[in-house]
C-alpha cells in the first residue's frame, strides 16, 4: 500500500475527522474511500456510449429501419406546402 501526503487547511482537516468520527473511520479511510469511487465511476463518455448503445440495440430488436417501400416518391418529397 502507498502512503500519499495532502495539504489541507486546519478547518477541513478538523471537520474531516469529525466526519471520520461519525463514521467510525479515520480520515485515511475517508480519503481512500472518495479515490476508490473517482477511479471507478464511470466517465461521461463511457455514460453516453452506454446510452447509445441501449438506443441502438431497442432500434434493431424492434426491427425499426428504412425500407425502400417506405420512401417517399420524388414528388412528394420534392413538395412544399410551406411555400404555395
Amino acid at each position: 500500500m502507498r502512503n500519499i501526503t495532502v495539504s489541507v487547511d486546519d478547518e477541513l482537516y478538523h471537520l474531516a475527522r469529525v466526519r471520520a468520527a461519525e463514521r467510525r473511520t479515520t480520515v485515511s479511510g475517508l480519503v481512500r474511500g472518495f479515490l476508490r469511487r473517482v477511479v471507478h465511476e464511470e466517465t461521461h463518455f463511457e455514460r453516453l456510449q452506454a446510452r447509445q448503445n441501449e438506443v441502438l440495440g431497442r432500434i434493431v430488436l424492434r426491427g425499426a429501419g428504412i425500407s425502400a417501400s417506405e420512401r417517399l416518391s420524388r414528388d412528394d418529397l420534392h413538395e412544399r406546402h410551406a411555400v404555395r
